[in-house]
């Protein structure tokens, strides 16, 4: 039996690379931004202005969104991991939900071929198809495979608790998402608080001729800034776990309905022919007759 551990990690750090590169080039378009903001130089005032009163309006220079973060403050840092392992988790399902990685179209096909016949279906060949497409619906083949011969209720508790463990299996990872979804929003407002709190202690440092208004509307304008990348950080991932608990329910669907194409062709077996392990050997299945005695009483 092939164990999945190792395409789980290269899938891991192929997802943790990318997410690096698109942290990089989200910094790095924030620098360019900043860039693309900057005021033209002054020109030269006319000598008319000369007389020209000294208030005036400066102009809007827009905001940019690397400074924003940078104002943050240090909650910003647990919100840019989280938002690390958003992306990472998000670009390891894609890659781990594929059709061809939980439901290969030649175990589908290959299976479907060896039932196709009624009478002529092979338990060992049918084996040997799910051991050359590993995958969730291979594995889960396989284990019904183990219990031919067994009562149906049997087989059926098996397909059942093979499926719910496969199931587990690929959603361990999106309940980061989740998990990501539901502690960004809380770490942003955290941030808020600590902020508002800050903004209103410094007002009330300030000495009896500086303006307090202004000084409270640039501290929580700042402060504001840790909910805007909590809830940045959130919706995506809410969005994404979504997507990814549908397309899970959606492949074994598919899984149930291959399974339920094998059924009848496994209950021909049903107490006369009984699969099981040799010692020592993983990859072969041993097939004995039972035979049938009448019982003394």
């Amino acid at each position: 039996m092939l164990e999945p551990t190792t395409c789980d990690h290269r899938r891991w750090l192929a997802s943790l690379l990318v997410a690096l590169v698109w942290v990089a080039w989200l910094a790095g378009s924030g620098r360019v931004t900043a860039q693309a903001v900057q005021p033209d130089p002054p020109t030269a005032a006319p000598a008319d202005t000369a007389a020209t009163p000294a208030l005036r309006i400066e102009e809007d220079e827009g905001l940019n969104f690397l400074s924003l973060i940078l104002k943050g403050g240090w909650f910003m840092i647990p919100i840019g991991l989280t938002s690390l392992l958003v992306v990472t988790v998000v670009i390891e399902r894609f890659l781990a939900l594929r059709r061809g990685r939980v439901l290969p179209n030649g175990l589908v096909r290959e299976l479907g071929e060896l039932a196709g016949a009624t009478g002529t279906f092979d338990p060992r060949a049918a084996y040997r198809i799910c051991q050359r497409y590993p995958s969730a619906a291979a594995r889960v083949v396989r284990d019904m495979l183990l219990k031919i011969g067994r009562p149906h209720s049997e087989v059926e508790h098996t397909v059942s608790e093979a499926s719910e463990r496969e199931a587990t299996r690929l959603y361990t990872n999106v309940r980061w998402l989740n998990l990501a979804a539901a502690v960004a929003p809380l770490l942003g407002l955290l941030g808020t608080v600590w902020g508002m709190i800050d903004a209103f202690h410094r007002t009330t440092q300030l000495s009896p001729g500086q303006n307090k208004a202004d000084e409270l509307a640039t501290g929580i304008y700042v402060a504001l800034v840790t909910t805007f990348g909590g809830l940045m950080v959130a919706i995506p991932a809410a969005i994404f776990a979504h997507y990814f608990e549908g397309r899970i329910q959606k492949l074994f669907y598919q899984i149930d309905e291959l399974l339920f194409s094998l059924l009848p062709q496994i209950e021909q077996f049903e107490g006369r022919l009984r699969f099981s392990r040799p010692p020592g050997d993983g990859q072969q299945l041993k097939a004995t007759e039972q035979e049938r005695q009448p019982r003394r009483p």
